[in-house]
């Protein structure tokens, strides 16, 4: 089957589809407030012309979204920065595969971070469940991106599986795209950032030979992402809360939209991209006749130590892991200022919590491990 059809239903627009669906957006009500909103200032027949001139994604993203995104930066970090010095070759496309902090900003702001290094965008995988209205779906496609899809029965996932890896194989290999992929399906609540097996199955469901192969021939680069801050992090604490005291407590499509839009717009303090090896030498030397269970947890482990040894390690993290631990082992990496700025930072949060029966000990602890985890991981990493 040509490619061009097998992934039509999952894969990024094709330039010549765009006339066609820039239409559609600019005919969507909500598109047209939520542009009005993230490009204030500019009347929105302006930015649907703009839209309409736009020949190709490339366009669309220098004429949009680099904007957007940089803007974003500027306002809700404290600076951006990407360290991939590590990787060698430049012009082979990788799959980036690393922990997930914000659903939208941290492929995006890897994507401005490698432009501006004079490296292509990535193409992003994108969860279905995240696409709640009709413009999101085409416009994070308009925006290379690429679906997973998730609420299926266990055959259809199974098919939908092998076409996603299939896609991403077709995608380095053809099309010589480099693609985005976090390590687990969501976010990780605690920051305990921990490769999902179930996601590197799916990666090695397409392509040719062995496991090993078929991961190496994908290029696979770890991305350690670190955020001073997390602006959800008041958000995660209360959902633990949720879960501890309501039987089945399941988010609502409120609570997701409440989620992005914190997370885009939430002051994140500095934040850093670090990559970690191309894993394809150390893939060649593990033991190809492992049981396949065994040798995707051996490889998981690898992953997982890539990206917590790139971690960068803030001032928030060092004071979380002595309060957790009630010793100060890591007093000469802050000062009583950091501390008082964290713990400060620590109450602003806590007070954003408006929930019943909130339980202020339980909640501060969940926030405190969210800011220790990283480091914990580091240190055994780096040991």
């Amino acid at each position: 089957m040509e490619p061009t059809t097998e992934f039509d239903e999952i894969r990024p627009y094709h330039n010549e589809e765009l006339p066609q669906i820039f239409e559609e957006l600019i005919a969507d009500d909500e598109f047209r407030r939520v542009a009005n909103a993230a490009i204030p200032g500019i009347p929105f027949e302006v930015l649907a012309e703009k839209m309409r001139q736009c020949k190709s994604a490339k366009e669309f993203q220098e004429n949009f979204c680099y904007g957007i995104l940089w803007n974003i930066a500027k306002s809700c970090t404290g600076g951006l920065s990407l360290d991939h010095t590590s990787l060698k070759d430049k012009e082979m496309p990788y799959t980036y595969i690393s922990n997930h902090r914000d659903i939208i900003l941290d492929s995006g702001f890897l994507s401005i971070l490698l432009a501006q290094q004079g490296m292509d965008t990535v193409e992003i995988a994108i969860g279905d469940n995240l696409l709640i209205y009709p413009w999101i779906k085409k416009f994070v496609r308009v925006n290379k991106s690429f679906i997973v899809q998730r609420s299926l029965c266990m055959r259809q996932m199974l098919e939908s599986s092998a076409r996603l890896s299939r896609y991403i194989h077709y995608d380095i290999a053809e099309k010589r795209q480099s693609v985005w992929i976090a390590q687990r399906e969501g976010r990780a609540k605690d920051s305990d950032d921990r490769t999902q097996e179930s996601v590197l199955k799916m990666l090695a469901m397409g392509g040719e030979g062995d496991v090993i192969d078929r991961l190496k021939s994908l290029n696979m680069a770890p991305v350690a992402i670190s955020y001073e801050y997390d602006p959800c992090d008041f958000l995660k604490a209360q959902e633990f809360q949720l879960k501890r005291d309501i039987e089945d407590y399941k988010k609502s499509e409120k609570d997701d939209l409440k989620n992005m839009e914190t997370g885009l717009f939430g002051f994140k303090g500095r934040v850093c991209f670090r990559t970690g090896n191309c894993l394809n030498e150390i893939l060649d030397k593990q033991d190809r006749t492992l049981p396949k269970q065994e040798l995707f947890a051996v490889i998981s482990g690898i992953i997982d130590k890539e990206i917590h040894r790139n971690y960068t390690i803030y001032p928030g993290n060092y004071v979380a892991y002595d309060l957790l631990s009630g010793e100060s082992r890591f007093k000469d990496k802050y000062t009583e200022e950091d501390k008082v700025r964290f713990e400060e930072y620590l109450s602003k949060q806590l007070a954003k919590i408006d929930i019943p029966n909130k339980d202020e000990e339980f909640l501060r602890g969940k926030l405190v491990a969210m800011y220790a985890n990283p480091l914990r991981n580091y240190l055994v990493a780096i040991g």
